[in-house]
């Protein structure tokens, strides 16, 4: 995915007809930030099919990517489940929506849940198919659906640049067989499982191992010692940052629970020399000022880390306004962006 990093465009203009023309010099465009700053922005389908419309600060209708782009964001992340009822962030409708980011020029992460329904820190359940699977059936599936999955967006010309294997593993996933505290090397090897497939589409895609509570250090080390110490395969760790659900958020604010973020991150670079990400992060709606607040700090915080560890930002949803009672996005209630998301501008 380095093209999408590493690279600057030049275009070269010509003089029109003079008998003294000489070539102008190359126009160089400023180098694409190598910083992430995005959104999950996985219920879009779903919320467009219900009927909800998106509006730019003046009111304006806008399609919900060209939102996202305006209104800074240069990253899409997009969730996958296996067989869901309704078809919503199957694979189909993974590419559909991967297509449409593809064509604004954002860079694309996969979110694979290993799931037919939400994977998070509280539920990490085996899709139906694969409710029989013993530890080796359980890696084969694993491989099978990734590859599957990231063929069809080879197959429409994506390219992700990110491809998480598991969503908030907390504890593992696919429970009880891969849960970590009862077998660490079970939960590596199903991560590796999806590494290896992940690897042998996209070589060049960074996988990404995430648990959320970016502020829980202890939390991380057990995490990442025990796999580690199993022998996982992964290039980038992952956080989730909701600081309203902190511990510390009632005495010391979102400030307080950035700072120990801060500090965990630090330590994951230093301890395992490897690249950080916040993929999700969210606070209430109509706190929007606080929350403008919180997300540019933790951008500065996570740009400052050494040599450039820290990857990026990533909203989760930001876009849900009305919608199956979720609070935590970044519109108000007339599908307009709140000023939370001006902290994504340039």
């Amino acid at each position: 995915m380095n093209k999408f990093i590493n690279f600057i465009c030049c275009s070269f203009l010509l003089l029109s007809c003079s008998n003294t023309s000489q070539p102008i010099e190359p126009v160089i465009e400023p180098p694409v930030s190598k910083f992430a700053k995005g959104a999950d922005i996985s219920w879009i389908t779903e919320m467009e099919a219900a009927g909800r419309k998106f509006y730019d600060k003046s009111g304006k209708e806008t399609e919900c990517f060209a939102l996202m782009k305006a209104l800074g964001m240069n990253s899409i992340r997009l969730r996958v489940w296996v067989n869901p009822s309704p078809a919503y962030n199957n694979t189909a409708d993974v590419v559909v929506k991967a297509l449409r980011a593809k064509s604004l020029g954002f860079r694309i992460m996969i979110d694979f849940h290993y799931s037919d329904n939400w994977a998070d820190p509280g539920k990490q359940t085996k899709p139906a198919a694969w409710n029989s699977l013993d530890l080796a059936g359980l890696k084969s599936a694993i491989g099978t659906h990734t590859t599957e999955v990231l063929t069809e967006l080879k197959k429409n010309g994506i390219t992700p640049e990110w491809v998480q294997v598991g969503n908030e593993t907390n504890d593992g996933m696919l429970w009880p067989t891969g849960r970590a505290s009862t077998s660490m090397s079970n939960f590596a090897q199903m991560i590796n499982a999806g590494y290896d497939a992940v690897k042998a589409v996209f070589p060049e895609a960074k996988v990404i191992v995430h648990i959320s509570n970016g502020y829980d250090n202890q939390l991380f080390r057990w995490m990442f010692d025990g796999l580690k110490t199993n022998g996982a395969k992964y290039d980038v760790i992952g956080m989730s940052l909701y600081p309203t659900y902190a511990p510390d958020f009632a005495t010391g604010g979102w400030a307080k629970v950035n700072q120990q973020c801060l500090t965990n991150m630090n330590d994951m670079v230093t301890r395992y020399n490897k690249e950080v990400m916040i993929v999700e992060v969210g606070m209430p709606w109509d706190s929007a000022a606080d929350c403008k607040l919180f997300i540019s700090d933790i951008i500065a915080k996570t740009k400052s880390l050494s040599n450039d560890k820290g990857l990026g930002v990533l909203y989760w949803e930001p876009q849900a306004y009305n919608w199956v009672g979720y609070t935590l996005g970044a519109f108000d209630n007339s599908g307009k962006p709140t000023v939370a998301m001006d902290a994504f501008l340039p």
